[in-house]
């Protein structure tokens, strides 16, 4: 109110109010002490209006830019209180003096944002002694709670990071064999890696806290890198079997018997002492038939030429004579499966070495004999073999079930703790 500026409206034919230029008269020095732009933008040079009691109101349009500090930590699901303190900067509180035209902010002509949601819109007036003098200086402090809206995010951030993370647990579900298990991993990880790059130009650029996005999306991007890590190892398990190493007896009863029962896979391997051949070739063969001896074998094979040929005698599975001996084998007590180790070794043996006889067909059934134990030991082999490569090849069918579950409990953990637990639990402490 200035009283240089009032005037009788009878006196002016019941004038009431009058718009002047603002240049001509005396205005505060109201600025934003938080401003982010220049203190001299943002007015417009608007006509004042004047009432007969002195009264001036001026209303210039004006757009205010304030700095406020923001805390990213519960990024997207973040609340920012936001100050804008405004009053005199140079005269002091006994020559103007700021006060609330409301005690309520006018929220009437407010346009909601697609970004942020008002929460709270608060005007105080406070008082302050600065050091510099000792006048006080008032000012009027609006106080705004505002929210992130988190649909854009959740919509193009979240989600599809969420849909990539059911690619990593596909990679435990793709079988050893089809060969495309490190691919898979390997283009998850990468398409990660592209997603982060495009994401990262929406998140705030601070280095004061680490957004909880970027934590969900590292930790993700963790579990993709060590599912490629893991899945190296299933396919060494898988393709260790033709080498014949055996798998050890302790991962054996870790993994076939413990974590197969755990994980709800039924293994074909029985628990209990495996049965073995030991052949004077060194090599330890296992049956070749569930339930009976390779000595059983050869010896019903032995039942079945005598009934072909009652004068055909075996004393030792690869000695047979009939009717007369041409050559001392009694003096073999040692009992031993002497194998020929190829198809040139069966034939070229002499026939007085394997058995003697009358007649050929005496020695064509000798032959006969020792090439089905040289198949039944080529057979044994074989099935050690196939074993050998089905035992580790289920081991690595265990580990990559039991990785499937726990890498399925670390993703819903993971994205129930980032994405539900920790937002409401902050926002239900905000409130309460």
């Amino acid at each position: 109110m200035d009283d240089y500026l009032s005037w009788n409206p009878i006196e002016y034919g019941n004038l009431t109010k009058i718009r002047i230029p603002c240049e001509k008269i005396w205005l505060p020095d109201i600025v934003l002490y938080n401003n982010a732009d220049d203190y001299t933008r943002g007015y417009m040079n608007s006509r004042a209006m004047l009432e007969p009691s002195g009264n001036v109101f001026w209303p210039p349009p004006t757009k205010f830019r304030s700095t406020c500090p923001v805390d990213v930590t519960y990024f997207p699901f973040d609340d920012q209180t936001c100050i804008m303190k405004m009053g005199s900067w140079i005269y002091d509180g006994l020559q103007v003096d700021v006060m609330n035209r409301t005690s309520e902010v006018d929220l009437s002509n407010y346009v909601p944002n697609g970004e942020w949601e008002l929460l709270d819109a608060r005007i105080v007036r406070n008082v302050v002694y600065y050091s510099c003098c000792t006048e006080p200086f008032p000012d009027v402090t609006i106080t705004l709670v505002i929210r992130r809206k988190t649909l854009y995010y959740m919509y193009n951030v979240v989600m599809p990071c969420m849909m990539m993370s059911v690619l990593t647990l596909l990679v435990f579900c793709l079988p050893p064999d089809s060969g495309e298990k490190i691919a898979l991993g390997v283009t998850v990880l990468l398409a990660f890696s592209v997603f982060m790059l495009a994401i990262a130009e929406k998140m705030p650029e601070t280095s004061e806290s680490i957004p909880l996005l970027g934590i969900y999306l590292t930790v993700v991007m963790a579990i993709t890198s060590i599912s490629v890590v893991v899945t190296v190892v299933v396919l060494n398990f898988h393709y260790r079997g033709p080498s014949r190493k055996e798998v050890p007896p302790y991962l054996r009863e870790l993994i076939l018997q413990r974590f197969a029962s755990c994980s709800c896979y039924k293994s074909s391997i029985k628990k209990g002492k495996r049965t073995a051949n030991t052949y004077d070739a060194g090599i330890h063969v296992p049956s070749a038939f569930k339930g009976e001896s390779f000595r059983l074998t050869i010896d019903s094979l032995h039942e079945e030429l005598k009934e072909m040929n009652p004068d055909l005698t075996c004393n030792e599975p690869n000695v047979c004579s009939s009717g007369h001996n041409v050559g001392d084998h009694s003096s073999n007590k040692r009992r031993s499966h002497a194998v020929p180790s190829s198809k040139s070794q069966v034939n070229g043996s002499s026939p007085g070495s394997v058995c003697s006889g009358g007649s050929s067909g005496t020695k064509i059934q000798a032959e006969i004999l020792r090439t089905l134990q040289y198949l039944l030991y080529r057979q044994e082999q074989e099935d050690y073999r196939v074993r050998v490569v089905n035992e580790w090849r289920q081991m690595a069918l265990v580990i990559d079930r039991i990785l499937f579950w726990i890498f399925f409990v670390v993703t819903v953990v993971s994205s129930l703790s980032f994405l539900v637990i920790v937002p409401l639990h902050r926002r239900g402490l905000q409130f309460t």
